[in-house]
């Protein structure tokens, strides 16, 4: 009788099986990073991070809302026609603000309060028409002749009601670390265009203290921030040897740059042709103060700001040129929100491997 042959399974030796399995785990972790960075690509794009803005119209054109094409910005008598005042819903020491309507659009109309303050008015004026982009509000139109500004409306108001608006229901999934570290890239992403603007290096002096900050930024409805307030923007030029202060009164307080505070001490009294002038490292010190502010006190922010904790020393050195570029500043947050996603995505991975 023929013996029918015997099939012997055949095991891999226990460090063959172990080499698979971590060269497909290592190929897994591959794979996911690539797929983590083409999203964190893609979420800058579809959330307005594109260096290109398309609804961005050309120099003297707007487009607003559900509008297909771009129309002139609005002129004195397109403003006085077509524009109607609703409430004032705001007023400062160079202008006043109205929430109004244009072609059933709500819209912002400013009006200058003070005219002993309307060079600092006509400055607003010119900076908002000279650095429109992605980071600045939408300017509508003007009239010098009656010192008057139309811009776009945005309804959730400046940042100083930010914690507010992420305790509204609507807008409470928006509450989380990487949201609120996204704005503060926003925030340093306006810093930087300040600093290489078409114009030249600009320094925002209407920054004494937090609030007074939070003040000059709106807070878009697709949660973006835009520079709203270009009163004070002084400009550097190192080449010709012109650097700026920021007002004519002494400036105190740990949230002003050292370089800022009046350097002879309190037996001297402050004389603005004594104060020593200073560059665009002034914005620098203040982000990591403001960055506190946007991270506030959820879930994981505590992690954030360990991760930032370097580049943040950084900015707070007391010699001005020892400072992070708003650039550098950017990058590395920038840095930390992609490895913190990716941490999150792969709980353990580094353990595994």
């Amino acid at each position: 009788m023929e013996k029918k042959p015997r099939f012997v399974r055949r095991e891999l030796p226990p460090r063959e099986v172990s080499a698979v399995s971590l060269a497909l785990l290592f190929g897994a972790v591959l794979l996911l990073n690539a797929l983590l960075y083409l999203y964190l690509n893609q979420l800058y794009i579809s959330l307005g991070h594109a260096e290109k803005d398309p609804s961005l119209c050309p120099f003297g054109y707007f487009k607003l809302g559900g509008m297909k094409n771009c129309s002139p910005w609005l002129s004195c008598e397109a403003i006085n026609r077509e524009v109607r005042k609703l409430k004032r819903v705001g007023e400062g020491a160079v202008k006043k603000v109205f929430l109004s309507e244009w072609k059933e659009n709500k819209v912002v109309l400013s009006q200058l309060t003070n005219s002993e303050l309307k060079e600092d008015f006509l400055h607003g004026l010119k900076m908002l028409k000279a650095l429109q982009s992605k980071h600045v509000v939408r300017l509508l139109g003007y009239c010098e002749q009656e010192f008057t500004i139309l811009t776009e409306y945005h309804p959730l108001g400046s940042l100083r009601g930010l914690n507010g608006t992420l305790h509204i229901p609507r807008y409470k999934g928006m509450n989380t670390w990487h949201r609120r570290l996204m704005l503060a890239i926003d925030y340093v992403g306006i810093i930087r265009y300040l600093h290489s603007s078409p114009l030249g290096t600009l320094v925002m002096c209407d920054s004494n203290d937090l609030d007074k900050v939070l003040s000059q930024y709106l807070l878009t409805s697709d949660f973006h921030i835009l520079v709203n307030d270009l009163d004070a923007l002084p400009l550097v030029n190192r080449s010709a040897g012109r650097l700026v202060k920021c007002g004519h009164r002494e400036l105190r307080g740990e949230f002003v740059a050292p370089e800022q505070r009046w350097p002879y001490g309190e037996e001297v009294p402050f004389e603005d042709d004594l104060m020593p002038p200073y560059d665009e490292k002034t914005d620098i010190w203040k982000i990591p103060d403001v960055t506190n502010f946007f991270l506030g006190h959820v879930e994981g922010s505590d992690i954030v700001r360990l991760h930032l904790f370097d580049i943040h020393a950084a900015c707070k050195r007391k010699d001005p040129s020892e400072r992070p570029s708003a650039q550098e500043v950017q990058d590395t947050y920038r840095k930390v929100l992609a490895l913190l996603i990716r941490e999150a995505a792969m709980p353990g991975t580094r353990e595994m491997l």
